[in-house]
């Protein structure tokens, strides 16, 4: 039995079996919301609208994310387990809304659905792991749970772009709210009740407010998520377009290709389980954006080839995933009597730096893919500016 699970609670599932069980839920929510990204050109030839509406939609999903911290109070008030079931509820009721009714309006209420569930339950479970695990192993459970993200991309994707292939665009939303209804089922009999830690204090109604934004390492930390974000999202909303116009790849061929992509991003999470909580957080975040940086510049140059095009992509993502799987931890300690309230407020900005990067890589796109490598690269140095200037870790 590890420390861990000899510190949960007696008389419900190990911490063990809880992450398994929260992972596979987020693998599950991160298909759906990660989907549209790699298989962005087929479900707009089913949807019947061009390219440029649906990243206007993706943008507007971005905005959203802004609204997050009015979700930031559900799991001090209900509990972290009953907002983590809250979120999987409403991803279920948004990936069916596209099932019964394939249509550009359902679609679009999709977009908003599932990304107000990870803004539910993405906050509740990293602040219920904070209120559980101590700050030195910090790192190793939160990444963990972050392998359903990569997990979306390595096996969710390439499973939804074979089903695209064989029974058109909307096959693989039915099956996702049917995983959705299984993971709620399991993260019911497992996470317990009394989700907020006994004894821990918490902050009341807007007094949350001041208590982060007058922090000046947490206004520093909020920047340069929204810098990392940004420059990921500038690539995101191109790279599918980009591997098609480059190398004519087909649909099937697209989902698959978000397989590097996930292999990317698992060896991140696992560079971060085994380094983050050694090296700390604040120096790992430095040197994966040192990292970023270069990858982002390099990436525009590997068009050529296709092997070279996706070892670039590898790059690009094993480095942006390590680096904003270490922010998380550090988050997580930064005011931790109002650790959800942070959690949800950092929701927030990865959104806001989504929907910028959504713009600024849908703008610069038609001037060439260079653009939006050199912007991804902008932001990461920036980004490495503020870790080292601002940001001071918590100990």
């Amino acid at each position: 039995m590890t420390r861990l699970e000899r510190e949960a609670p007696a008389a419900v599932s190990p911490l063990r079996v809880q992450l398994v069980v929260a992972t596979l839920a987020r693998a599950v929510m991160n298909t759906a919301h990660r989907m549209v990204y790699a298989l962005l050109p087929a479900l707009s030839r089913g949807l019947g609208v061009p390219l440029e509406a649906l990243t206007g939609l993706l943008s507007l999903r971005g905005a959203l994310g802004m609204a997050s911290p009015l979700f930031g109070g559900l799991p001090d008030r209900y509990g972290r387990r009953h907002a983590m079931l809250i979120g999987v509820a409403v991803f279920c009721a948004g990936v069916a809304l596209v099932g019964v009714w394939p249509s550009y309006y359902a679609f679009a209420a999709y977009l908003i659905l599932v990304v107000v569930a990870k803004f539910i339950f993405d906050p509740a479970l990293q602040t219920y792991l904070g209120d559980r695990t101590p700050y030195a192993r910090r790192g190793l459970v939160i990444a963990f749970t972050e392998i359903g993200w990569s997990g979306a991309a390595l096996v969710g994707i390439p499973l939804a772009g074979l089903l695209i292939a064989r029974a058109g665009w909307r096959a693989p939303f039915l099956p996702l709210a049917a995983l959705g209804a299984g993971a709620g089922a399991a993260l019911w009999a497992v996470i317990p009740r009394d989700a907020p830690a006994p004894g821990r204090p918490q902050v009341p109604g807007r007094g949350h407010l001041a208590l982060i934004w007058r922090n000046p390492a947490v206004v520093a930390a909020f920047g340069l998520s929204l810098l990392i974000s940004t420059a990921n999202e500038t690539l995101n909303v191109v790279y599918a377009v980009w591997l098609e116009g480059a190398f004519g790849l087909s649909v099937a061929e697209l989902g698959l290709s978000a397989t590097v992509i996930g292999l990317a991003e698992l060896a991140g999470e696992g560079l971060v389980m085994a380094l983050a909580d050694r090296l700390g957080k604040r120096r790992s975040i430095a040197v994966g954006l040192a990292a970023s940086a270069a990858a982002y510049l390099a990436l525009p140059t590997t068009g050529g080839s296709l092997a070279l095009a996706l070892g670039g992509l590898f790059l690009v993502f094993i480095a942006y995933e390590f680096t904003i799987v270490a922010t998380l931890p550090l988050l997580t300690e930064l005011v931790p009597e109002a650790r959800g309230w942070v959690m949800s407020t950092g929701v927030a900005v990865l959104a806001a730096g989504r929907m910028l990067g959504a713009l600024l890589g849908g703008f610069l796109f038609p001037y060439g893919f260079a653009w939006n490598g050199m912007a991804g690269m902008a932001c990461n140095l920036a980004a490495l500016a503020v870790i080292v200037l601002f940001v001071r870790e918590r100990r």
